[in-house]
């Protein structure tokens, strides 16, 4: 029997993506985001749901453009560093030792050393109530050598993570269950 948690922001998996912008001073910041996920295959769309009070808010509605970045499992502090301090009052950047590269197509920065990063111009702002939902159009995908393979990613290369919000901790991503859309073709058949 299911017992009743109440009204919560309880679902697995919700990503651990640092979301990259540039400030009004043009200065490059990154937040974590959990509240986010693929919203549109055609065009390829990410949201991203953000609270107003943060320095990010602001960069994304002035430039209309960010990037998405998907750190590995070895990143995890760097990564979390991004959500525990303000981009107000540090450079993270610098902080972290990490290297914010300037998009070509968006005028947002990539992290140099995350090995996966999605260049998003925003395409719909959406208020929802305590968070804002950004739609950016993914322009471009930029993902290091050293995570692919032939035929495209290859996830364990990548060594993505996700994040517990409930018991507020990073998980790692575990081995590979089957394929997509025909593991489950056997059910029922006789």
């Amino acid at each position: 029997m299911k017992k009743s948690l109440g009204a919560r922001t309880i679902a697995f998996p919700t990503p651990a993506w640092a979301v990259a912008t540039y400030d009004s001073d043009g200065k490059a910041n990154a937040m974590v985001v959990a509240w986010g996920g693929i919203c549109c295959s055609k065009p390829p769309c990410v949201a991203v749901s953000i609270r107003k009070a943060t320095h990010t808010y602001g960069s994304i509605s002035q430039r209309q453009a960010f990037t998405v970045n998907i750190a590995s499992a070895s990143q995890v502090a760097a990564l979390d560093f991004f959500g525990i301090h303000s981009g107000r009052k540090i450079d993270k950047f610098a902080a972290t030792g990490l290297t914010p590269v300037r998009s070509q197509l968006v005028d947002a920065p990539l992290i140099e050393e995350f090995p996966m990063s999605l260049e998003c111009r925003v395409l719909h702002t959406l208020e929802i109530g305590l968070h804002t939902q950004f739609v950016g159009e993914i322009l471009d995908v930029k993902v290091d050598e050293s995570a692919l393979r032939e035929g495209g990613l290859d996830v364990a290369a990548l060594a993505p993570f996700t994040y517990a919000p409930e018991v507020r901790e990073y998980r790692a991503i575990g081995e590979s269950l089957g394929k997509a859309f025909s593991i489950g073709r056997e059910i029922g058949e006789e």
